[in-house]
């Protein structure tokens, strides 16, 4: 039976359905993944412009190069931007990018947009529209920030629940920085944290301007409909828009689905006429070469060998690409396939851990050790979310034990003396292969926040490129070496010991982080 029949459920209208299973569409290597192109835009580049980052301060340090050498736009996407000097350090060269901008033209061509999550960037006295206020104020016609307001936030809800507790409801979660047409895709957010010793994933995109087009479109469809921060620390909606929480909720989720979906359909339309002209070029200069019995290429633009798919997920709007196309990627994986899964919160979908205990594919997961828990030492209730984690990864291995799978699933957990760890995603190796052709980037944590709660988006990337594929399993390498294997005495060391309340509350809560 076709495993798209599993998906039936997930299907909405706004999304186009696909009409064939993948594996019939391109059977070899990397192109058995060209199905996704049936629901998203596909975007062929050269391997060349890729480019694997491994480190925070090497992200760090890209983001503040690119901020400075950037020219036309500046459009970032984070849950928040952080309060100390390393944040400062970034407004402080973003405003010297708008200045010198100023000065070379009179009016600046220079556009720099901020898309934020309200509830966290609103946290504390000062926090990230405190940071912020001062560009605004300064570049008032180049500087956009908006913050997202979750609309299942409200009424009595948003009255009673206190600050940092009313994030668990829904946040902007996606992070993505570009500048003018380069693109970093990554999990980090923007904070000191992610600039120094918060282990997590980055991927550069360089030269490409129709993913850095796209992802402009998507972060400009989100802030559309959400706050707009004002110079005097107000907010409001743009004119004629639903309010998120004091609107009706099913026509703001109508129209922000109208918006997103408008952006991803625009840009395949644009994609596949692109595709399809190529393709013709190509047909047309293959026959002229031919004619003249010439090898010489002339003009003719290199033929890909990597494509970008972004997967947007944003459940709240009905949009479920991402889950629909990670489902797929897991009930497709064949048997002596192997997939590397990493999540920084190892808190599964149903869905997932199914697909994952009920396939064929050998699976190495890689979770973050209580120590390393991003959680880790907070305080009040906050400071048990660890012990929780370590519950639901007891439960889950005792599920992989009962059912004589520990050959072909084994946990891995990251540690790492004086760091946290945050990186997500998938790396995806063909059966007989010692390379990875497939990789999932971006902020998704496989967990129920990610696909029910949170805006999301990755990038499935797809290369038939020995050197690029040999990055991502360089990538892969680097932070599983950190890691170490999970039995069953793992949960019988000290730090392992989970409090009986944090057990009966776990199942309660676990759809909240």
């Amino acid at each position: 039976r076709s495993s798209w029949l599993l998906l039936a459920p997930l299907l909405t209208p706004p999304v186009p359905v696909i009409t064939a299973p993948p594996c019939s569409l391109c059977p070899e290597g990397a192109h058995r993944f060209q199905w996704i192109r049936n629901l998203v835009p596909e975007f062929g580049i050269s391997s060349s412009h890729v480019k694997v980052l491994s480190s925070p301060a090497e992200f760090y340090e890209l983001l503040k190069v690119q901020i400075k050498t950037a020219k036309q736009r500046v459009v970032m996407a984070s849950l928040y931007l952080g309060t100390g000097l390393l944040e400062q350090e970034l407004v402080d060269c973003l405003e010297e990018t708008l200045e010198k901008s100023l000065q070379a033209k009179g009016s600046s061509n220079l556009k720099v947009s901020i898309l934020l999550d309200y509830t966290r960037g609103s946290r504390g006295r000062k926090n990230s529209r405190t940071m912020l206020i001062p560009l605004l104020q300064r570049f008032p016609e180049q500087v956009r920030v908006s913050l997202f307001h979750t609309p299942n936030l409200r009424g009595l809800l948003r009255l009673l629940i206190p600050e940092r507790f009313n994030e668990t409801i829904g946040l902007q979660h996606i992070k993505v920085y570009l500048f003018d047409d380069n693109v970093i895709l990554s999990g980090a957010n923007l904070s000191d944290l992610y600039f120094t010793n918060r282990q997590d994933r980055y991927v550069l995109l360089q030269d490409s301007p129709e993913i850095a087009d796209f992802f402009t479109e998507l972060v400009d469809a989100i802030g559309d409909v959400s706050l707009q921060l004002q110079r005097d620390d107000t907010v409001q909606m743009m004119e004629g828009m639903v309010h998120p929480y004091q609107g009706d909720k099913v026509a703001y989720c109508e129209i922000a689905n109208r918006r997103v979906m408008e952006v991803i359909n625009s840009a395949r339309t644009r994609q596949e006429l692109l595709h399809a002209k190529t393709f013709h070029s190509s047909q047309q200069g293959s026959s002229l070469l031919s004619q003249q019995g010439s090898r010489a290429s002339g003009g003719l633009k290199t033929e890909p060998d990597t494509w970008i798919y972004p997967l947007i997920q944003m459940k709240p709007f009905g949009i479920q690409i991402d889950e629909m196309v990670t489902e797929t990627l897991l009930t497709e994986a064949e048997r002596d396939a192997r997939i590397y899964l990493s999540t920084g919160y190892f808190n599964l979908t149903q869905a997932y851990m199914d697909l994952i205990l009920g396939t064929r594919a050998e699976y190495r997961i890689l979770l973050a050790s209580p120590e390393v828990n991003g959680f880790f030492g907070a305080k009040g209730v906050a400071g048990a979310i660890p012990a929780a984690y370590v519950y639901i990864e007891h439960q889950f291995y005792s599920e992989v034990c009962y059912l004589h799978q520990q050959e072909r699933v084994q946990l891995q957990e990251y540690s790492r003396a004086g760091w946290t760890f945050h990186a997500k995603g998938l790396w995806l190796y063909l059966a007989g292969s010692d390379l990875p052709c497939l990789t999932l980037i971006g902020s998704p944590n496989f967990g129920y926040r990610s696909v029910h709660r949170d805006l999301e988006a990755q990038v499935a990337i797809v290369t038939e490129n020995k050197a690029l594929q040999q990055q991502l399993h360089q990538e892969q390498e680097q932070l599983y070496l950190c890691s170490g294997v999970v039995s069953s005495s793992t949960f019988e060391q000290p730090n392992r010991y989970v409090k009986l309340w944090v057990k009966l509350v776990t199942p309660l809560i676990k759809n909240f982080f």
